[in-house]
């Protein structure tokens, strides 16, 4: 399931990874990203989730025939002291279980360690799907980006015009809850006596089972946003548009400079042009008037012609594109290799809302 859900992500970055948008650092407008190139960050989080879930199920050992404090005295008594059957029918029984290894020491259980490797590997998981779903939330209220939404959805029962994002909201409250129980085997190996207590055995009959439950409606749900994304661009260049004269501050410098322009003087025509616009933002709640301002501008008469070009937002995400189709092509593919008669499966995810 972490597979398909890792590919139709993947899938989305692809057709989304020239789209600029607005990237964010403390929340605040930052350089500009694209949509692709984000949607490779949750993925790429995704992948480390997938690596440590093979690496849990690879490496996880059997208890193995081990007796009640893990000497194996019932079984070299049993044989009449003879070591190499003992060792024969761990190995047997260890193979039998469709185990490659088993510890070689234990109590009367294995480590709960083994219990606390497990949980972590699935609140980290939990970890990655709370971003994710909290950053589809965030550009949900954006108006950039919309988990899909049925037709017949109630959004608020009171405020009929809303499209909350429920399912991401759903995602962020199991993964929170899915975090935390791994608490239980941590303080269960903690406070392990000797060879074994039994104030195991209750909590982790509901610890264990839950936190896997609890993965897989999480990554059900997860699933089902990653096959019905809705991106509008339109919000997204007008987003863009409001912040991009701003972030072209120092290209359009460089251009007056090149124009034979003093750099010094520029840096203080732009300045007080900018303070200006960003009056008009803060102040009177109008739209992002520094080009206009720039365009008026006798100064900046010389490199009027050049504008559109500057402001194109395309020259602004950098390698964004290209990163997205190397990550793609390096990471993505070669990891979900072994998945993939799995994913030619249909398996799309119908939720109740």
């Amino acid at each position: 399931m972490l597979a398909r859900v890792i590919k139709r992500l993947a899938d989305f970055a692809d057709k989304q990874k020239s789209l600029p948008c607005l990237a964010y650092t403390h929340l605040q407008p930052a350089q500009l990203t694209t949509v692709g190139k984000r949607a490779c960050l949750w993925i790429q989080d995704l992948l480390m989730d997938l690596r440590n879930l093979e690496n849990a199920s690879d490496n996880i050992r059997f208890r193995g025939v081990k007796g009640t404090t893990g000497t194996q005295a019932s079984f070299l008594s049993l044989f009449e002291g003879d070591d190499e059957k003992v060792e024969e029918l761990d190995r047997m029984v260890t193979e039998m279980a469709g185990f490659k290894q088993t510890y070689m020491v234990c109590g009367q259980t294995y480590s709960r360690k083994v219990d606390v490797d497990c949980l972590n590997v699935l609140a980290s998981l939990g970890a990655s799907v709370h971003k994710i779903c909290t950053d589809i939330r965030l550009l949900a209220n954006f108006k950039e980006l919309e988990e899909p939404f049925e037709k017949d959805q109630i959004g608020s029962s009171a405020m009929p015009y809303k499209r909350n994002p429920m399912r991401s909201e759903r995602c962020c409250a199991l993964s929170r809850h899915l975090i935390c129980l791994v608490q239980d085997p941590l303080m269960t190996a903690s406070t392990q006596w000797m060879e074994r207590t039994l104030d195991d055995s209750a909590n982790r009959r509901i610890s264990l089972p839950e936190a896997f439950l609890t993965a897989d409606i999480i990554l059900s749900t997860l699933q089902n946003i990653s096959e019905g994304l809705v991106v509008y661009p339109k919000v997204i260049e007008r987003r863009v548009n409001q912040e991009l004269p701003f972030m072209a501050s120092e290209n359009i410098i460089m251009a007056m400079v090149k124009a034979g322009g003093d750099r010094q003087e520029c840096h203080e025509q732009i300045r007080v042009l900018s303070q200006e616009a960003g009056r008009v933002v803060k102040q009177e709640g109008g739209d992002n008037d520094l080009m206009d301002r720039i365009r008026k501008s006798d100064y900046f008469k010389p490199i009027h012609s050049q504008l559109d070009a500057l402001l194109d937002p395309g020259t602004f995400t950098g390698r964004a594109p290209r990163q997205v189709t190397k990550f793609i092509e390096m990471e993505v593919t070669p990891s979900l290799q072994k998945y993939m008669d799995k994913l030619k499966e249909g398996g799309k995810v119908e939720l109740q809302v």
